[in-house]
């Protein structure tokens, strides 16, 4: 299949690629690693008049730690540069163990944060780590910019908070508290595929080691990634023995309503959710006592 036509521009810069989206809108789309819209319009189940080329733009791409803590990753970041980078992956461990799922090496090659978080696949890893970790998302136009929260960001299959004129240029990422363990695990039916289920479990523990926080987050079991954190309350304020994160996967179950796909049953997608709430889980916690 080849695209239908359109039209091709090169932004010489972040203000010429918005005042380009102001002009267009709807009718343009912004190219930055293009592992999901060239697929979709060679199909043509995407058309766009107008493509907007951004990498050319000097500044969208990088990790910025904050003074107070946390980073800031531009938009026209690599996911290879995430992987080879030591310094990001001791700060932020989760994104670190989930890296190596997405995809294949060479779509992490070219692949960029902003691109995957503006699409909103509902089976990719990082909407539902970046839920995770309550990331933000700094989003500009031409004349104006504002903050959102990732859980406010995606609100459906393949669709975001974005307006027309729009674009992801930032994504903030605070620092986890002291004590705090992490995981990320997938089943897929092959390495590289989209997940048929995914999570992100984060754990912080107080002095005695017991809870003070808990956070899980899914992919594929639902329209937008799952903040299925409430379903672990029970947890806070006292050590996770095996019993109660039993109960934490059980409560996670009854929550979730997967849709099922030709790759698997919602009933499987259910119960593998149930599976990897303990694994992920115990491993969090572990890591949190021993402080990796």
């Amino acid at each position: 299949m080849k695209p239908a036509p359109f039209k091709y521009i090169a932004a010489t810069s972040l203000e010429h690629a918005l005042s380009l989206k102001a002009e267009y809108g709807d009718d343009a789309k912004f190219l930055a690693g293009g592992q999901s819209l060239m697929p979709t319009m060679n199909f043509r189940l995407a058309q766009p008049a107008v493509l907007i080329d951004l990498n050319r733009i000097d500044g969208l791409g990088g990790v910025q730690p904050r003074d107070a803590g946390g980073a800031r990753i531009g938009a026209l970041t690599r996911y290879r540069s995430l992987e080879r980078d030591s310094g990001f992956a001791q700060m932020f461990p989760l994104i670190a163990e989930a890296l190596p799922h997405i995809a294949h090496p060479q779509i992490r090659n070219r692949g960029t944060i902003g691109g995957n978080l503006s699409h909103a696949d509902p089976a990719s890893e990082l909407p539902a780590i970046a839920v995770a970790l309550g990331a933000w998302f700094h989003i500009r136009t031409a004349k104006q910019e504002r903050w959102v929260a990732a859980s406010d960001f995606f609100l459906g299959a393949l669709t975001t908070d974005l307006q027309p004129d729009e674009m992801l240029v930032e994504v903030e990422l605070p620092l986890s508290k002291p004590r705090t363990g992490s995981c990320f695990m997938e089943i897929a039916r092959r390495r590289g595929d989209f997940a048929i289920v995914g999570m992100a479990a984060m754990v912080t523990l107080g002095q005695q080691d017991e809870c003070t926080h808990v956070r899980l987050a899914f992919c594929g079991v639902g329209e937008t990634p799952i903040d299925a954190s409430a379903a672990a309350d029970n947890l806070v304020g006292c050590a996770p023995t095996e019993e109660a994160i039993c109960d934490v996967a059980a409560s996670v179950q009854s929550m979730i309503d997967p849709g099922g796909s030709v790759h698997a049953t919602a009933d499987y997608q259910r119960h593998v959710a149930g599976v990897l709430t303990e694994r992920a889980l115990q491993a969090a916690h572990q890591r949190a006592r021993h402080g990796h």
